[in-house]
């Protein structure tokens, strides 16, 4: 008997270490905006939140936890976001920033993409695994590398792109309804086997959004075009799937001991609302997305102002694990935000770099650039003709007010910042292309609108404080 009693005493310690650390579902939306939302995203801007989109789900989420009014996808676009996410490192260090094919006959010639998750790479779907939690990945992958099940997720969705969501339409719209019942499925399975769990649900929407159900479609049907009334309907759809999670978590009873994010792959600002520009350039409407946590510790209907980015969450995720930093790989460029979540807001992110770089030397939006936002200034330097702008984010949140030439010392700062972190990371640059006829110039990709003051897009004139 004491033997048994021994035996148990070692063993118990270990199953409630297993139930104790927290489960986490990661929830990204793809192509939703800043301001995409009927969720304000910023205290003090009310043109952070949308008056057409209906997102009830998401105020409700909003409520129970903490919104980020600064945070930043790793990339303006698809792919590379979603790459940074598994890793914990940026688009510039993987070489992988563009998701897109390259536009031939511009200016500069675009540096070729790697398009390929390599077997090299540890994931944070590995990390988490290897710490005994149970994984899954559903819905939109779009890295290749032969899929989620070869990179650390015991259940998938397999290798899939943008086409996963036009295979489904009412009554299960790009298989929102579809992946939120698979995402129920798995929680109660891994709490029967007494397991922590991370679940990523990468939605297909706003893809597909003709796909969105005709009652919900039928309900914007006064909107100014279909278009419009389509983007609106399928944001209400995706509300509905990120309900029914919520809901199956309540179900299972699991709220105390799950961190629920939920974030977007990259900006859609388009020059409407707070923010300039879009998907495929890096001002702040290309970059800047919704981010809400909530979880243990967390405080209700709480904000942080402090700047992040989408590859901070690796670095947060293992701590919640309490996988040990030195675990954790050296090139990884996050830092976590724990501090943040249980400080009420307050604090710094501790990353090897203060600055934050985005990098995207490619034709989309705008020309080839490059940012860097160091505290509340931001630098973006244009590759076509060394233009750098200059602005300073605290005042100027529409980026409309270029104060390159008027602080040439900072900008030089921050360009030589900038050269130097791109240098160490040996992150590709456009080089020029010898065969240019500026007669046959081809026009810019779509999914982004040119920003800047330049653009032509109206800029607001308000003081704002990001």
């Amino acid at each position: 008997m004491r033997i048994l009693i021994a035996i148990l005493a070692l063993i118990t310690p270990n199953l409630t270490f297993a139930a104790e650390r927290p489960n986490i579902i990661f929830m990204l939306a793809d192509d939703q905006g800043w301001n995409g939302l009927s969720v304000a995203m910023h205290p003090n801007i009310a043109a952070s939140k949308s008056d057409i989109y209906h997102t009830p789900s998401l105020e409700k989420l909003s409520l129970q936890g903490m919104r980020f009014s600064a945070a930043y996808a790793p990339a303006p676009v698809c792919s590379p976001t979603r790459i940074s996410l598994q890793t914990g490192k940026s688009p510039a260090q993987l070489h992988w920033t563009k998701a897109a094919p390259a536009v031939e006959g511009q200016r500069l010639i675009e540096p070729r993409n790697i398009k390929d998750i390599s077997a090299n790479e540890k994931t944070i779907g590995e990390m988490l695994r290897s710490a005994g939690y149970a994984t899954a990945h559903f819905g939109k992958w779009h890295i290749r590398g032969g899929g989620p099940g070869q990179h650390g997720y015991d259940e998938h969705d397999g290798d899939t792109g943008n086409e996963q969501a036009l295979k489904f339409t009412d009554p299960n719209p790009v298989d929102l309804f579809g992946m939120a019942k698979k995402a129920a499925t798995f929680m109660e399975k891994s709490k029967q086997a007494n397991k922590p769990f991370y679940i990523q649900l990468s939605w297909n929407a706003l893809h597909g959004q003709e796909n969105a159900l005709k009652a919900t479609l039928a309900k914007y049907g006064k909107l100014n075009n279909e278009k419009n009334a389509q983007r609106a309907a399928i944001t209400e759809d995706l509300d509905t799937g990120i309900g029914m999670v919520l809901k199956s978590v309540d179900n299972l009873s699991l709220g105390e001991n799950t961190f629920i994010i939920y974030m977007s792959d990259n900006g859609s600002g388009g020059g409407r609302g707070a923010l300039s520009g879009g998907k495929g350039d890096l001002f702040e409407g290309g970059i800047r997305v919704p981010l809400i946590i909530r979880g243990p510790g967390i405080k209700t209907n709480s904000w942080c102002n402090t700047r992040v980015v989408g590859f901070d969450l690796f670095p947060t995720f293992c701590e919640w694990a309490e996988i040990p930093a030195n675990k954790l790989s050296k090139e990884i460029e996050g830092g976590s935000i724990v501090s943040l979540l249980s400080n009420d807001g307050q604090g710094k992110v501790a990353r090897p770099r203060e600055s934050l770089v985005f990098h995207f030397p490619h034709y989309q939006g705008d020309t080839p650039h490059s940012a860097i936002i160091k505290g509340d200034m931001k630098l973006i330097k244009f590759y076509e003709d060394s233009k750098l702008m200059l602005f300073d984010l605290s005042k100027d949140l529409r980026e409309s007010n270029n104060l390159a030439s008027k602080m040439p010392q900072e900008s030089n700062n921050l360009h030589k910042e900038l050269t130097e972190y791109l240098s160490a990371i040996a992150a590709q640059l456009p080089t020029p292309n010898l065969k240019y006829d500026p007669n046959h110039k081809p026009m810019l990709q779509k999914g982004g609108k040119k920003g800047g003051p330049d653009s032509g897009i109206q800029k607001g004139k308000a003081k704002i404080n990001p």
